[in-house]
């Protein structure tokens, strides 16, 4: 498996290059581009500069396997209402426009929410089912014309709860082009992420986020350092072995270390080499 950092783990407006090169230093073999309104990686992003990006990333040694978007939570692809699923489907195509050229096979996609502390509204369970499905399924055609995944994350959005309605709703789905981005950490809330990997298996799990959280605390705090908190990392590695994943492994964290930001990958490195 190779190794990657994704950019959630640094504030939006990050200098891409000095963060890049910090990852390569730290001996990651890449990095998860995250697309904003205001970063160096946004909606007004052209062509030509993502290829600059990606000369950029490959000038380093690294790679960029996949591509997230910050903005999908200012955006509620579940939404009931059709403006608010459009901009988030534009979103969406931006994401894999920006993975093709970048040369990533996969875009981590938040499949919208019934309700979050981070976005705003709520919409009932079984609308939200029923919409996201809709907006994913529009969109699954653009997806597979470039070759490029969207892959739903579980998130803190009260929504796709268990490994069980997960599996169903991208068996629904029925596409090659639409799968699951599993983070150990974000389901320590509600489950256990060896028995979430072994129920999705390889078909599903398109890449893999690792995190820690601690259970016993509440809110955004209960995000660590790896080994700091309640993932069984020894089951997560096994379960990953029987499934016989072999793609990335990705460690996100969110943007704590104000001061010392780089630190946080170079000690997640260690880690990950332990782990794995």
């Amino acid at each position: 498996m190779k190794k990657g950092v994704s950019f959630f783990t640094f504030d939006q407006d990050v200098d891409l290059k000095e963060a890049c090169t910090q990852c390569a230093k730290a001996g990651y073999d890449g990095v998860e581009l995250i697309l904003s309104e205001e970063g160096s990686l946004n909606m007004k992003t052209t062509e030509k500069e993502i290829r600059e990006i990606r000369s950029m990333v490959e000038d380093l040694g690294l790679c960029a396997p996949s591509v997230g978007a910050w903005n999908l939570w200012s955006h509620n692809l579940a939404s009931d209402d059709p403006q608010e699923a459009e901009c988030a489907k534009t979103i969406l195509k931006k994401q894999i426009d920006c993975a093709a050229i970048l040369g990533a096979d996969t875009t981590l996609v938040v499949p919208g929410w019934v309700g979050t502390d981070f976005g705003p509204g709520i919409v009932s369970y079984d609308r939200a089912y029923d919409n996201a499905q809709r907006a994913l399924a529009e969109v699954a055609p653009y997806a597979e014309a470039a070759k490029v995944s969207m892959a739903v994350e579980n998130v803190w959005n009260k929504f796709l709860l268990s490994p069980l309605e997960m599996r169903r709703f991208l068996d629904e789905m029925n596409s090659p082009y639409v799968g699951a981005y599993f983070d150990v950490g974000n389901i320590i809330y509600i489950g256990y992420p060896d028995q979430w990997i072994r129920i999705l298996g390889k078909k599903y799990i398109k890449k893999l986020h690792f995190c820690d959280c601690r259970e016993e605390q509440a809110g955004l705090g209960r995000f660590v350092d790896l080994f700091e908190g309640s993932v069984d990392f020894e089951a997560v590695m096994q379960s990953i072995r029987e499934i016989g994943y072999d793609d990335w492994v990705t460690v996100e964290f969110l943007p704590n270390y104000k001061h010392f930001p780089y630190q946080s990958v170079i000690n997640a490195k260690l880690s990950l080499d332990c782990i794995i």
